[in-house]
């Protein structure tokens, strides 16, 4: 068993069961401190089961996850992401009649709590900062833009942004890249090369390319457990892995 107190995040023996069918099943997963995983895996192997259980959107049946050595298993969704844990889904949830400015604004950490809505002020650090992120996702031109009038992939990186000013320490992403143009998917392999200077982030992804520009790690989920887990040539190169995911 690895010493989870060196890991940002240990999911240790994690499983979850859906009417009697194993989703997780004894999975052991640790990540770095400013490390890059990616999960991949064929439909069905649990993957997003997995994201669910970190954030706390499924309790898990046994095991352990820990976030910097604490136990998250018992928090609610919302005291996880105070804790330092952002999630990004499959389709993006923006404002789409705010501005990319008011989108970005309406994340930063005050404007959360009733009161802080309430007594609102716009001071200059949070200016700043929306400045900051918006010419970080690439959207530094459109901040007075409406959110409908985005492309498909400008909304990701605007959803991403949304996280990002929130500051979590670890970012989760589902599939960021899911219909994004081939020039899109370049810059969100950048975004994600410079996101990773000062966080851990773990994204779940098909495309094998965008897999190869990005990753450090790479775990390979089947059934539940983790197949196999390693560099994106060790991976490429297992035949397991083969036979069940990329022969397919």
């Amino acid at each position: 068993m690895a010493n989870s107190t060196n890991f940002l995040l240990a999911l240790e023996n994690v499983s979850v069961s859906f009417d009697g069918f194993k989703a997780v099943n004894d999975l052991n997963l640790y990540i770095d401190k400013g490390e890059l995983r990616v999960i991949i895996g064929p439909n069905g192997a649990g993957k997003t089961t997995v994201l669910d259980l970190i954030c706390g959107r499924t309790k898990l049946s046994s095991g352990s996850i820990k976030f910097n050595d604490r136990e998250i298993t018992r928090l609610n969704e919302q005291d996880i992401v105070q804790l330092g844990i952002g999630r990004k889904f499959q389709t993006p949830s923006i404002y789409e009649d705010l501005t990319v400015f008011e989108n970005l604004e309406i994340s930063f950490p005050r404007g959360r709590s009733v009161f802080g809505a309430l007594f609102w002020t716009r001071t200059s650090e949070i200016i700043d900062q929306v400045h900051a992120i918006a010419h970080m996702i690439f959207l530094d031109k459109h901040l007075n833009s409406p959110a409908e009038m985005l492309s498909h992939g400008q909304k990701q990186w605007l959803e991403i942004g949304m996280l990002l000013i929130q500051d979590p320490e670890l970012l989760m992403l589902d599939e960021p890249v899911a219909g994004m143009s081939v020039a899109e998917r370049a810059k969100t392999a950048e975004l994600l090369n410079e996101v990773i200077k000062n966080r851990s982030v773990i994204v779940i992804e098909h495309d094998m390319k965008f897999v190869e520009s990005i990753a450090h790690r790479v775990t390979v989920l089947h059934q539940g457990k983790v197949l196999a887990e390693g560099g994106m040539d060790a991976i490429q190169a297992n035949p397991e892995v083969k036979e069940v995911y990329l022969g397919h």
